[in-house]
This record gives structure tokens, C-alpha cells and sequence, in this order.
């Protein structure tokens, strides 16, 4: 049998007597350390617990390559009883998912034990509603990380959701926990808006952040980026939230159990949907070097004006259609007129953009 059992957000503390009647019939106990923080002293804590219920708890730290191959576990399963700890909620994690299919296909019982979940609490504790969230991501300290939660961010308020957000937390070759500040995060998505200027992130955002939520010296803080991005959070794990539109009762709340610095406020009142921000940024481009493309063939071809004309007639399709709802329709609309002018752009051999 392979037991996955959750240690819930507050260690060795959440473990019921029913778990440790469970860990002290396995012959072996892994408990993995990558989902979550799990400290040293949490370990020994483990260790002494066992002890004091006469439990000989001997308990094998792993990494994530182990869980993720899997192999030694679901063949030791086969023959014995195993467990399998983890931070939080097991399946939370979709390496524990991935593992718990794997163990059900190859024949293994599977016991599970679900816990709190950090994810499911520190919404709670910053007083949001739960279905009001959409897609979930995590931020890492590499640059490319923060394009693809810039766009689940966008993609969210698009759908009138919050996001949450996990910050990267990994162990050096030391065996020190390292946690990515939410100061980090907070400059890697200003830097991407400067980028793609969707208005999606500014230091008006208003945003969360939640730091070791289950554990001592937890704090929840709430207030614009501009508010937040120079503060000392301290030790992490850490959690970001960008709010969609919120309910009275979540303003409430969050003037009520966070550490509020800020009016919370609508992120979505500038969001467009990337078909608008798209017919935003290139109409006016269009028509300044349509107008550009005129002077240069005012007393040319009149096949030339002709085909001026027809771009200007795209342009206008193009705001028309994005008015109607038919965004596709208008992006490539605008992609018709770019392309006229370009075509001129070659006969002539000038370059209309950068009159």
C-alpha cells in the first residue's frame, strides 16, 4: 500500500493520532521537500513525535527527481506498506498527482490523507472569495518566468478573476531554503509591462501578499505595488495575489485582516482584451504612415492613391469590427492595411513608419 498523506501548513502539528497509526505500520516513510518548506527542526519534531507515541518513525527526506521517477516507491509499494509526506494537501501538487495515477494503474492501494492546504488558506485568511480565482501560477527568478504570469494575470482580469500567484522556492547544494521576494516579483512584472504595455501591471495595482501562511510570524499584507514594492518581507515562503474586482465583502476583509496600506481598488478598469490593446497600438502607426505614404505619392500613379484609400477603409473596418465584438475580424483588418501600405513602402523604396 502507498499512503499520501498532508502535513497540512503547520508541520508536525497537524499530525493526528489516526496518521501516526498509519506512518508506524510502513516500512518506509518518505517525506518530499519540494512542494513546500519543511525545516529541519519540523524533521526532528517528526522524529521526537513518533518517539513520544512509541512510534519508530524513520523518515527519508527526498528530492523532487525521486518522486518525480517514482519507481522505487511504487515498487516498494508492491510489497510493502510506504508513505509518501508532503506540505499541504497532497494532490495539490501535480508530481503527486502524476504519481498517485501511476500508482493505481500498476495495481498499488493507495490510502489517502488530505490536509490543509496553504493555497486554500491564505486565501481564506486574506478574506477572498475561493471562486473567484482564476488560473494559478508561480513566478521563478528567471526573466521568462514573468512573461507567463504577466499573461495569466491579464488572461484573469480578462475573466473578472483573481490570481494567485507561488514564488519560486528551492534548496541550494547547502540544503538552505531559498525564496524569491515578492520585491523580485513585483520588478519582473513592471519590467514585462514596460515591454508589452498591455496595462496590465503598474505600481497602481493593487495586490496581496502573504508570507508564511500556518507558520510563525505569518503576515498578509494588502496595498498598491507602489506601496508594497519597497517593504521588508522577511523570511518566505511567500504568495502573491493581484485581485480581479472585488465584492464589498472581500474590501471588507481585507481592510480587516490585512495589513492594509491602500484603498483596495478595480485592477480591471484599464484591462482590454488583447484584440483591443492590439487596434489601440497599431491604428494610430497605421494612419501616421498612411498619411506619411500620401505625401510620397501625391503626384504619382493614381493606382497609388487608390490603394491608400483602400488601407484607410481597412483602418476604419478595423475600430468598426473591434466596436461590434468581431476581434479577429479587426485584427486582421488592421493586418490588410498595414500590408497595402508595406507593399507601397517597396515600390517606392521609402519607408512610411519612420517619416
Amino acid at each position: 500500500m502507498l499512503s499520501f498523506i498532508g502535513l497540512g501548513i503547520s508541520g508536525y502539528k497537524s499530525i493526528s493520532d489516526h496518521i501516526l497509526e498509519v506512518l508506524n505500520r510502513c516500512k518506509v516513510i518518505y517525506l518530499e521537500r519540494f512542494t513546500g518548506f519543511i525545516s529541519e527542526s519540523d524533521l526532528q519534531e517528526l522524529h521526537s513525535l513518533g518517539d513520544r507515541h512509541g512510534c519508530n518513525l524513520t523518515i527519508l527526506p527526498v528530492e523532487r527527481l525521486f518522486v518525480e521517477d517514482g519507481r522505487v516507491i511504487l515498487e516498494q509499494a508492491q510489497l510493502n506498506d510506504i508513505a509518501l509526506l508532503t506540505y499541504g494537501d497532497p494532490f495539490v501538487a501535480t508530481t503527486l498527482m502524476e504519481l498517485y495515477v501511476r500508482a493505481v494503474k500498476s495495481g498499488v492501494e493507495v490510502n489517502v490523507i488530505h490536509a490543509a492546504s496553504g493555497i486554500t488558506s491564505l486565501i481564506g485568511e486574506a478574506g477572498l472569495h475561493h471562486y473567484k480565482f482564476g488560473r494559478m501560477v508561480t513566478i521563478m527568478s528567471e526573466p521568462i518566468s514573468s512573461l507567463s504570469v504577466y499573461n495569466t494575470v491579464f488572461e484573469n482580469l480578462l475573466g473578472k478573476n483573481h490570481t494567485l500567484i507561488l514564488t519560486e522556492y528551492r534548496k541550494e547544494d547547502s540544503g538552505d531554503p531559498v525564496f524569491l521576494c515578492p520585491n523580485s516579483a513585483f520588478n519582473a512584472l513592471l519590467q514585462t509591462e514596460e515591454d508589452f504595455e498591455y496595462n496590465v501591471i503598474s505600481k497602481n495595482t493593487f495586490a496581496i501578499v502573504a508570507s508564511r501562511i500556518g507558520l510563525p510570524g505569518k503576515k498578509i499584507i494588502s496595498g498598491k505595488l507602489g506601496s508594497l514594492i519597497g517593504l521588508p518581507f522577511g523570511h518566505g515562503p511567500h504568495s502573491i495575489i493581484i485581485t480581479g474586482p472585488l465584492h464589498f465583502t472581500e474590501t471588507e476583509a481585507l481592510k480587516t485582516l490585512t495589513q492594509n496600506l491602500d484603498e483596495p481598488i478595480d485592477n480591471n478598469e484599464n484591462i482590454q482584451n488583447l484584440s483591443a490593446c492590439m487596434i489601440a497600438r497599431y491604428v494610430p502607426k497605421a494612419r501616421r504612415a498612411l498619411e506619411n505614404m500620401r505625401v510620397v505619392c501625391r503626384s504619382d500613379d493614381p493606382s497609388d492613391l487608390e490603394i491608400l484609400d483602400n488601407a484607410a477603409r481597412y483602418i476604419e473596418d478595423a475600430e468598426r469590427f473591434l466596436r461590434q465584438g468581431k476581434d479577429e475580424t479587426a485584427v486582421l483588418s488592421i493586418g490588410y492595411a498595414e500590408g497595402l501600405v508595406d507593399a507601397l513602402r517597396f515600390k517606392k523604396g521609402v519607408d512610411p513608419w519612420e517619416l
